[in-house]
């Protein structure tokens, strides 16, 4: 069930809470974009399009790896199980709660982008794992944390069950169209943030991994700004 806080969010785009959702939707974009296109057909953000790949490795197709998706799921599991810890000890401190989860995020991240600047990493390369680690669990301590907030069709990081809810309740199929501005906006964000993504790709790695760590910190800083005061 949804939090009164989660109600709020989902009613206006301009919440802050929704905008800072929408502001990681469009980040997972670009991290994937750099995991998928640089390092090797591996996801850190989207899990369900990772056990895929996998399950497309293990069967020797499309000459796709095994190691990177498990080593990226690992990563993500561990992420989330931290996320969920901290979820338990101060999810009823929200502000605080937030604010510790995207600012571990941004630290995942930008450990990330100094391996990138560093060793300059390719796909198979200790360097490359250690970068799709510390993705990976970024992803993870965010998407426990999200899924604490609870906020309906805002996962960030998967988009099948959004999609489904804009095409289920829109109006040209009789439904009541409820939602469907919160819905398209995250879609999009993340459409967007996928090309970005794949555009900065081409002047290098260190581009798109030091805007993901930024716009990480600076939603975390903003959401705190804006709930200063808030229980």
């Amino acid at each position: 069930m949804s939090t009164p806080r989660a109600q709020e969010a989902a009613a206006s785009l301009r919440h802050p809470m929704t905008l800072t959702l929408l502001a990681l939707t469009l980040s997972t974009g670009t991290v994937d974009a750099v995991s998928y296109l640089a390092l090797g057909h591996v996801f850190t953000a989207n899990m369900t399009g990772n056990i895929v790949l996998l399950g497309f490795g293990l069967a020797r197709a499309g000459g796709l790896p095994v190691l990177a998706p498990v080593i990226s799921t690992a990563a993500f599991f561990l992420g989330s199980g931290f996320g969920g810890i901290l979820a338990r000890r101060i999810g009823d401190r929200h502000p605080v709660h937030v604010g510790y989860a995207l600012g571990l995020e941004a630290l995942a991240l930008g450990i990330a982008t100094i391996i990138a600047v560093v060793t300059h990493p390719h796909s198979g390369r200790p360097s490359g794992y250690a970068m799709i680690v510390c993705m990976a669990m970024g992803m993870g301590i965010r998407n426990a944390t999200v899924r604490h907030i609870g906020v309906p069709d805002m996962t960030t990081t998967v988009l099948t069950m959004t999609l489904t809810g804009l095409a289920a309740d829109a109006a040209i199929f009789g439904g009541p169209g409820k939602g469907s501005a919160r819905r398209l906006s995250a879609i999009l964000a993340m459409l967007v943030g996928a090309v970005c993504g794949a555009l900065m790709l081409r002047v290098g790695i260190v581009l798109p991994m030091a805007f993901t760590t930024g716009l990480a910190l600076v939603t975390c800083i903003a959401y705190r700004v804006t709930q200063r005061g808030a229980p």
